[in-house]
């Protein structure tokens, strides 16, 4: 049978209080210990929000049995935090895991106006009232205490708080500011567990800062391991976080005991020194317990010892800091005692009250912070001039719109090279980006150009490039990341799914990250094949909420789409995706060799393309052919032979955009035809037509509809990917057989 162990370590604490002898008074602003910076005010100061914490768990447990709480995941045992968050300064941005009750409310004391005890209980009470998430998630989270929302910290933010570092002195030299305007010295603090110190992501994350400060660039960063011994129910073997990262090179390491206090806040002292000193990172490993299980659900007698569990709660850091306190003569037993008893009644009373507080009650209120995008003000934001002496210096003084037309590589390098000149808080980064240019150079001289501050390379690891992203969005950059091949985007997917896109959703518009991905992708290649060259999987982009996609076919359109982009994700803080087809990036012809229909001249203010509006080829009333990127070629080349060899008037619907899907302009020209053909060069499982075909029937289309789309294969190297991907063939008997002109040896596709 399950037992509760709260009112057992209640029962604990209160019998260790009562053994406690007083001893002579200790002046308050002497060490609580000899030669430990802590005086004996300060750690009665953190022995309250030690207090807090734990009174905020108990309660979190008493309203779940009510249910009037959704959220039972305490911090009890890692209330050691609470003497890292007093080394630290307020201003210190802080990425924090879901055990960080003490430091949460240690920092939130340093920072006059605010009440930490009732934020918390507002979001364990799913209340829209919560001034960080509005009842979406309990988090720990504050603007005003530059703690950016984490919601399942299982080592996802490491990447975004190394990436964060990684921007914080280029943002002080270069007067930047964000949503976490920060002083000249200031050092990001990273939280997390021993398990998680096994993740992908940590050790990613972690690699990064170390491959960045051995080459002697600034990565302030202090990583902070609380180490319990156990991740749920597996354990972590004995030495294996001290083993690991002990001696790293290029991090800097310090143990620091968090059942004692005064030890705790020394080496924390240490650590951040060095980081806010040196500029280099630091991993402090802080020994903690794990109190009252891995949340109230779970019945940890099952898998740990009596005997272990009741060790623990033996060496509960609340009590041992009481000890301290009364030992040392900061405190009597009886102060200590009034202190613990006052607290629990005022998160007691605060708990009562956030209960009756209102909760989300309609779809639209909860997703109104999920991707908001005001069109005027990306308008706007398109419409701005770059300053003429700007682009003249970048293109040293050889505007591209003299030049001769050109393809899509080119398009975007134009336009990437005019958004450089217009913001100085852009960032273009990833794999070979700068002086190679990038595998299809497509990034091509824009390192010599804007410097290797701005554009430059980064290590082979998506999750860290995507995270440096992220962190650089905090502090007001305008990142541009590229994901090298579209196959390469799925191993650090989760830093758009996970961080990126929910950022907005779950700090109530507080925080953003504004960025946009350049993902080179999709089929057709040729001579250069196979699965991760030739990746056409955009479904995992497609189901994030609130996320942008953008998928051009042809260079103006490329460069106008991107303009857009990064207007949203300034203006709005949007997260965009742009996916470029690498099949086409070289193609200048449409019809024949030489016919140049596939080249347009550069124009750096073009017609803007907002997010959400297709692009119309014809007027045909035979059919409509709806596609996008690669499939758009294909068909508007099949169109052309089906009139001059058929007599079929089609119209061509080019998508632009992925999501939101351009569903108005969709409806418009399907009801015009009323035979509409999808060519979905994606996977017909999973795929681009899924959505589209949905639009339609949800719309109350009800015209003839068919899609050819490629197969759910993955792409086999050379020729043989041409049985698996869509064809113009394909497209031209499905175009045939729609308007029953179906050749008598055609085949389905």
């Amino acid at each position: 049978m399950a037992v509760d162990r709260a009112p057992l370590l209640d029962r604990k604490f209160l019998d260790g209080l009562d053994a406690l002898e007083d001893r002579a008074p200790l002046d308050l602003d002497a060490p609580i210990r000899a030669g430990s910076r802590l005086t004996a005010r300060a750690a009665i100061e953190l022995f309250d929000a030690q207090v807090a914490s734990r009174h905020l768990d108990f309660a979190a447990r008493a309203l779940r049995a009510r249910g009037e709480g959704f959220y039972t995941i305490g911090s009890s045992g890692h209330e050691g935090n609470a003497a890292v968050a007093a080394a630290l300064r307020p201003s210190d941005p802080g990425f924090l895991h879901y055990r960080s009750g003490a430091f949460f409310v240690t920092r939130a004391r340093q920072v006059p106006g605010q009440v930490p005890l009732f934020d918390v209980l507002l979001g364990l009470c799913a209340s829209t009232d919560d001034p960080i998430a509005g009842g979406r998630h309990k988090v720990f989270g504050s603007h005003a205490l530059a703690i950016p929302p984490q919601t399942s910290t299982i080592a996802s933010h490491l990447p975004k708080a190394v990436g964060a570092a990684v921007a914080l002195d280029r943002a002080a030299r270069l007067g930047i500011g964000g949503a976490m305007t920060t002083p000249a010295d200031a050092i990001i603090v990273c939280t997390f567990g021993d398990a998680s110190a096994n993740h992908s992501a940590a050790t990613g994350a972690i690699n990064t800062a170390a491959w960045t400060a051995f080459q002697h660039l600034p990565v302030p960063i202090l990583f902070v391991c609380e180490d319990n011994g156990i991740g749920i129910s597996v354990r972590t073997p004995t030495g294996w976080i001290a083993s690991n990262y002990g001696s790293r090179p290029g991090i800097h390491y310090v143990w620091g005991d968090g059942l004692d206090l005064a030890h705790a806040y020394d080496a924390a002292c240490a650590a951040v020194e060095h980081v806010r000193t040196t500029r280099r990172p630091a991993f402090l490993h802080l020994r903690t317990v794990r109190l009252l299980g891995h949340a109230g659900s779970d019945v940890e007698q099952t898998y740990r010892p009596l005997a272990e569990i009741e060790a623990d709660e033996a060496a509960d850091p609340v009590l041992a800091t009481a000890r301290l306190l009364v030992e040392s003569g900061a405190r009597t037993a009886r102060q200590v005692l009034w202190q613990y008893e006052e607290v629990r009644a005022r998160v007691a009373a605060l708990a009562d009250e956030a209960a009756r507080r209102p909760r989300l009650v309609s779809a639209a209120e909860i997703i109104a912070p999920l991707a908001p995008r005001d069109p005027e003000a990306i308008a706007g934001e398109i419409a701005r001039p770059t300053p003429p002496e700007a682009r003249a210096a970048l293109w040293d003084e050889k505007l591209p719109e003299h030049d001769r037309p050109s393809h899509l590589a080119v398009h975007i390098n134009r336009a990437l090279g005019d958004l450089l000149a217009k913001y100085p808080e852009l960032l273009v980064f990833g794999e070979d980006v700068a002086k190679k240019g990038g595998v299809y150079n497509v990034t091509a001289e824009l390192s010599r150009r804007a410097g290797v501050g701005r554009v430059f390379n980064t290590l082979l690891d998506e999750q860290s490039i995507l995270g440096l992203a992220i962190g650089a969005g905090h502090l007001g950059f305008l990142p541009i990341p590229e994901i090298q091949y579209l196959a390469y985007l799925h191993n650090a997917e989760d830093q758009l799914r996970g961080e990126a896109a929910s950022l907005s959703f779950f700090s109530t518009g507080r925080y953003k990250n504004p960025m946009v991905v350049r993902i080179a992708g999709y089929g057709y290649q040729k001579g250069f094949g196979g699965h991760f060259h030739n990746d056409n999987s955009v479904a995992v982009l497609r189901d994030i909420p609130g996320i942008v996609v953008a998928s051009p076919a042809r260079g103006d359109d490329a460069a106008a789409m991107l303009r857009t982009c990064v207007a949203a994700a300034r203006q709005c803080g949007s997260v965009c995706v742009f996916l470029e087809p690498i099949a086409l990036y070289m193609t200048r012809d449409l019809h024949e060799p030489n016919d140049g229909l596939w080249s347009q001249v550069y124009e750096p203010d073009g017609a803007p393309v907002p997010i959400g509006r297709a692009r119309t080829y014809g007027a045909g009333k035979d059919l409509l052919i709806v596609s996008f990127a690669n499939g758009l070629w294909m068909s508007l080349r099949v169109a052309r032979r089906l009139e001059r060899e058929h007599g079929l008037a089609c119209r061509v619907l080019d998508l632009r955009w992925l999501a939101p899907l351009p569903i108005d302009d969709l409806l418009r020209e399907a009801e015009a035809v009323s035979r509409v053909l999808m060519v979905d060069e994606t996977r017909r499982s999973g795929g681009v037509s899924e959505g589209v075909i949905a639009a339609l029937v949800d719309r109350g289309f009800t015209g003839q509809v068919t899609r050819v789309a490629s197969v759910d294969s993955f792409i086999p190297l050379g020729a043989a990917a041409n049985h698996v991907l869509v064809s113009e063939a394909d497209i031209e008997r499905a175009a045939l057989a729609m308007c029953e002109r179906r050749p008598l040896t055609s085949v389905a596709p």
